[in-house]
């Protein structure tokens, strides 16, 4: 058995055991915790929202599963086309609530546009398409999370440049819009059928911050976070999700040039990520890892340093608000 076939058996599950727990504590949850009568959710084609999805429909029948496609200015139409595949195999009818309207009378693009022009001053969102990356893989210590702007041009030409602070920020303040708008979307479709928002987001999205807080991180149940995104694979095949979107490269879907989650936010490829995730969860030294898996054990520490980075960079992401205790009668905290 080779190391990364180790590595797998190390984060496999029991996916009809799984299924059957994630069932009964969305019934639960839902009906019990929450007193209400179904569930909402945002589908975008790709493997955590499906997967959701079929969870729902076996938890509270498709008659009490609203589905929403949720699509703006950038939205890629394979998104669309693929959620509604989907919805079709488990016998939800999605509702479809075009965004790029709302976003645009809120500045999303425009605000998002004026940050790119200081560093391409001839960029057009007309024949321009724009992502921002990471560095690849585990080769550079240094720029682990540096972002680079990539402007596309009609020819398929690619100019890259280092996003300075500002701009980073007014860029991803921006776009952050996008998920909050859907979710607003959401909440009034579940508020007006008095059902939950069930959220899509597994292990990797969740505890590493690949979320917007009050966005897609802000829903009433997150049924996955518990499960590395091999681990939904797993799931997924099991509850036979349709073979193309298991078999679609994860996406943000953000931005008006493809962008991968891998090139986005996660750098490495799922299983490797999952591999070394795991084994730092389990107290393994980096130099143990590396032997396992083949890899340079300062390549290893560099993962192991990224995670652990990325949780306390974003643990704002994932705390409740900040209050002040109550004073008692004698003005005493």
């Amino acid at each position: 058995m080779t190391a990364s076939n180790r590595a797998a058996d190390r984060l496999s599950i029991d996916p009809e055991a799984e299924t059957q727990r994630l069932v009964a504590f969305l019934r639960s949850a839902v009906r019990r915790r929450l007193h209400r009568s179904g569930a909402v959710v945002g589908i975008s084609g790709g493997v955590d929202s499906s997967t959701v999805l079929h969870l729902c429909v076996r938890a509270f029948g498709a008659e009490r599963v609203t589905a929403l496609i949720l699509p703006e200015q950038d939205s890629s139409p394979e998104s669309e086309r693929l959620a509604r595949a989907v919805a079709a195999s488990v016998g939800v009818s999605p509702v479809r609530e075009d965004l790029a309207g709302p976003l645009s009378a809120l500045g999303c693009y425009a605000r998002r546009d004026e940050a790119v022009r200081r560093l391409y001053p001839e960029y057009d969102p007309t024949k321009h398409r724009i992502k921002i990356v990471l560095p690849a893989g585990l080769a550079n210590e240094r720029l682990l999370n540096r972002y680079t702007l990539v402007v596309v041009e009609p020819d398929g030409a690619e100019h890259r440049f280092h996003l300075p602070l500002d701009a980073y920020l007014e860029i991803v303040a921006a776009s952050n819009m996008k998920q909050r708008a859907r979710m607003l979307m959401l909440y009034y479709h579940a508020e007006r059928r008095n059902y939950a928002v069930v959220g899509t987001a597994n292990k990797n999205e969740h505890d590493q911050g690949f979320f917007v807080k009050h966005g897609d991180g802000g829903v009433d149940v997150q049924p996955l976070v518990h499960l590395y995104k091999t681990q939904v694979y797993q799931l997924a095949e099991h509850l036979n999700v349709l073979q193309e979107v298991r078999e679609r490269t994860p996406t943000s879907d953000t931005y008006s040039a493809e962008c991968t989650q891998e090139e986005f936010f996660f750098r490495l490829p799922f299983p490797l990520m999952d591999a070394l995730w795991s084994a730092q969860e389990r107290g393994l030294p980096a130099s143990a890892v590396a032997e396992s898996l083949r890899l340079d054990a300062t390549q290893v520490q560099r993962a192991f340093d990224d995670f652990s980075r990325k949780r306390q960079t974003t643990e704002y992401l994932r705390a409740e608000p900040l209050t002040l205790p109550a004073a008692d009668s004698a003005g005493r905290h």
